[in-house]
């Protein structure tokens, strides 16, 4: 990537990292959101800071270059988060996309004066790679709700079935395959 790029991006971090975490946090209801940014307390506010620590990862990530393998972890930590909330999939992602205007918007001015458009292309295609593989991740454990959820409602309407006597257990030999002699 770009040095100068690079160089001009560090100088801005802090407040590109800050500017994502108030985009992803205004996706929340109002009166979540004021609790997620206010509460800094580790404990008190779990989600806040696994939103925080990931921003500051993923952006880390994303600045040197390196293979998503090493953000895994921070995008995976903020998707499962996002995936169990009550978001269509289109709003629990689109904190990735809120990336690339934060971006233009914070280093725009510095981009124009040293004409690194290329620098910002290659790095707004990062967050597009980094967008699919957070989509990736989430669909993982949007199944896993998911069955989770028949699981449950399986083993909640087998209860209700025995307790009504309208069923009984099954022999184990009956599960068993007729090939299997």
């Amino acid at each position: 990537m770009d040095v100068k790029f690079i160089e001009i991006f560090n100088e801005k971090k802090s407040a590109i990292s800050s500017r994502w975490l108030d985009a992803m946090i205004a996706s929340y209801p109002n009166d979540n959101s004021g609790f997620l940014m206010n509460q800094k307390d580790r404990f008190a506010n779990p989600v806040g800071y696994t939103f925080t620590i990931g921003i500051e990862g993923i952006i880390e990530v994303l600045v040197k270059g390196e293979d998503f393998s090493e953000s895994v972890s921070f995008l995976e930590d903020i998707i499962k988060v996002r995936a169990i909330q009550d978001f269509t999939p289109a709003k629990a992602m689109a904190f990735v996309f809120q990336l690339k205007t934060i971006v233009r918007e914070e280093l725009g001015k510095e981009i124009r004066q040293n004409q690194i458009y290329d620098a910002l292309l290659d790095f707004e295609s990062k967050i597009d790679d980094l967008a699919l593989t957070a989509f990736d991740i989430y669909v993982k454990y949007r199944e896993q709700i998911y069955e989770l959820r028949t699981d449950e409602l399986k083993r909640m309407t087998f209860s209700l079935l025995k307790k009504a006597n309208l069923m009984s257990e099954i022999p184990d030999q009956e599960f068993e395959h007729k090939d299997q002699k």
